[in-house]
This record gives C-alpha cells, sequence and structure tokens, in this order.
C-alpha cells in the first residue's frame, strides 16, 4: 500500500452557491452532511468518510484545497517529512469537520493540499442507513445518485515538475502521459492505488498557476453517465463534452460546468493496475490528435477552460496570472 491511500475531502469555491448547491444535491443527488458558516459539507452515497465535497461561497470559482488521506499514522509522517524537504510544506492545523490534524502544503505549481490520517467514518441517520452493513449510505436515487469523488484534475504551468512532486514527495505511481514533439510534457496521470487515476495534472493553456480543470463523480454504469447528460439537459446545465470514452484511462465521460463556473465530471469505467511493475504508457502529440477512444475530438474549450477562469490578456509574459 502506498503512503497515501486516496484522495481526500476537496473544497470547491463558488460565486453563486445557492445554485451551485442545487446543482450537486438535484442534479448529482449528493446527500448534505452539515453546514458551517459559508460552507456545506457533501457526500455520495458510497463515501465512507463523512464528506467528499466541501462547498463554499467565494468571489470567483476554483479549488481551495486538495486532502489527502495517508495509509497509517507512520505514513503520515513519512509524507510529511518527503513534503518538508522540497521547501512546500506550510505546517500543521488541528485539522477539520470530522478529520484529525492536517499538513498542509503546495505542489510546485501552488495547489493547496492537506494530508492527514486520523477521520470519522460516516454514521448515516435513521433514514439514510442502508439494508447492508457493508455499504455506508442507503442509495436514494436522486437526481444522478454520484457514489463517491473519483478524481480531480488540476492544471499547472509546468506538468513535470507538479508530476515530479507528486511522484517523489508523495509517493504517487504515474500510469499514463502525454509527451508532446517538442519534448515537454503535457498530462500526467498518477494514482496511489490501483484506479487508473486518482490525481491529474494538464498544462494550462494560459501558463496560469493553481488552477482546477475539473472533479470527477463515480456513477457505476456507463447508463447512469447517459442519464446525467439528460439531467443535465433539463436542468439547464452547460453540456461541454457529451457522453464518450476516453482513450487514456478508458474512463466514460459526461463534462458539464456547474452554475459557479467549475467543471465537473460524471465517471464510469476504465481499468485496474494489478501489476506492480506497470510501465507508464507515453502517448505522443500526434495520437492525441486523433481525439478520443471511438474518434471523438476532444471541444477546444477543454484544452484552455479552468477556474479561476483567465484569459490571455490576464498573463504576464512569464506565465503568472495578474488576478
Amino acid at each position: 500500500m502506498s503512503d497515501v491511500a486516496h484522495l481526500g475531502p476537496v473544497e470547491l469555491l463558488t460565486p453563486t452557491a445557492e445554485r451551485s448547491l442545487a446543482f450537486f444535491v438535484d442534479v448529482l443527488g449528493m446527500e448534505v452532511e452539515g453546514q458551517d458558516g459559508a460552507s456545506v459539507y457533501l457526500r455520495g452515497w458510497g463515501d465512507y468518510q463523512r464528506y467528499s465535497l466541501v462547498l463554499t461561497e467565494s468571489a470567483q470559482a476554483g479549488m481551495a484545497w486538495l486532502g489527502l488521506r495517508a495509509s497509517s499514522p507512520e505514513a503520515l509522517r513519512r509524507r510529511v517529512a518527503a513534503v518538508q524537504g522540497t521547501g512546500l510544506g506550510e505546517g500543521w492545523s488541528e485539522g477539520a469537520r470530522g478529520r484529525g490534524p492536517s499538513y498542509r502544503f503546495r505542489d510546485p505549481d501552488g495547489h493547496n493540499f492537506e494530508l492527514y490520517y486520523e477521520c470519522e467514518r460516516y454514521d448515516p441517520p435513521e433514514h439514510l442507513r442502508p439494508a447492508l452493513k457493508n455499504q455506508p449510505q442507503r442509495y436514494l436515487g436522486r437526481g444522478a445518485a454520484v457514489k463517491r469523488l473519483d478524481h480531480v484534475n488540476v492544471l499547472a504551468a509546468d506538468v513535470r515538475s507538479s508530476r515530479e512532486f507528486a511522484q517523489e514527495a508523495l509517493g504517487y505511481r504515474l500510469y499514463e502521459r502525454v509527451e508532446l514533439d517538442d519534448g515537454s510534457e503535457a498530462g500526467a496521470w498518477l494514482s496511489a492505488s490501483i484506479a487508473a487515476h486518482e490525481l491529474i495534472y494538464t498544462r494550462d493553456a494560459y501558463g496560469a498557476r493553481g488552477r482546477l480543470h475539473h472533479l470527477a463523480f463515480w456513477v457505476d454504469t456507463r447508463e447512469e453517465c447517459l442519464r446525467a447528460a439528460d439531467l443535465f439537459l433539463d436542468h439547464g446545465i452547460k453540456i461541454e463534452a457529451a457522453p464518450s470514452k476516453h482513450a487514456i484511462a478508458q474512463g466514460f465521460f459526461l463534462y458539464g460546468i456547474e452554475p459557479g463556473g467549475n467543471r465537473i465530471e460524471v465517471t464510469t469505467g476504465g481499468y485496474f493496475v494489478f501489476d506492480p511493475e506497470h510501465p507508464t504508457v507515453t502517448w505522443t502529440e500526434e495520437e492525441r490528435a486523433r481525439g478520443q477512444a471511438w474518434g471523438v475530438h476532444t471541444v477546444e474549450s477543454f484544452h484552455t477552460y479552468g477556474t479561476p477562469p483567465v484569459d490571455a490578456a490576464d498573463v504576464r509574459p512569464d506565465g503568472e496570472a495578474m488576478r
């Protein structure tokens, strides 16, 4: 087992708090676990922790931080020491709702992370108690009824440096990557588990730093992805990319833009990696130009849009966003 067990909760920022909350509850079918000030805590019916998403009202969209759960107290100490050695550590906090002490740090691109071990398992109220004791919550079937947070894709001005940090300081395995003709790296698909991807870095088209590409939530079948597309349509949610199959990691996808401006994926499928010596799959620029698995070409906004949004006028020549 890796020192990092899996992704923890993620805090998502939105300038349209009520409309974003309605999207996650009514369209995605998530359950409200609690509320504290401007933040609402949400969960999928398969999340074993109390929540996987913190939705917080803010002036602009984007990701505030991404949680990572360590696999043991000793693993937490090892990873904290490794991060401190990079000079990117920021220190300990007392933790947050349902979590013990957390170590906060940044990756080379400026994304915030919180590494922790202690956490509370979800104890459902009576109306959400499942019939099966090995299931954390009753399945309600509301909206798309997403099961859990599956993966997070963040944008990076320098994919390679962030990817190497994730491998060397956090112990992630690199399963797939995209290398352009000039030798630069345009994308890296990493995982701390047998899942084909959990943490993804893709190149920021503007060279800006610290932006979010998307959050992805899991459903069990392709039919549920198709149903989610109908729900997006009925609720006026912008569908950026209609359901199809990725070439990289082979996941089935639906991409939309929630009311606050953040890109959200509903996903299923993909593959598991059982081979401890699994070779990294490298895709060329020519291969990626062919589009997705079934030849569907990726929409241009998928390569350029992220949150908080920027455009060319907002980025200095050195690649730093001016806002």
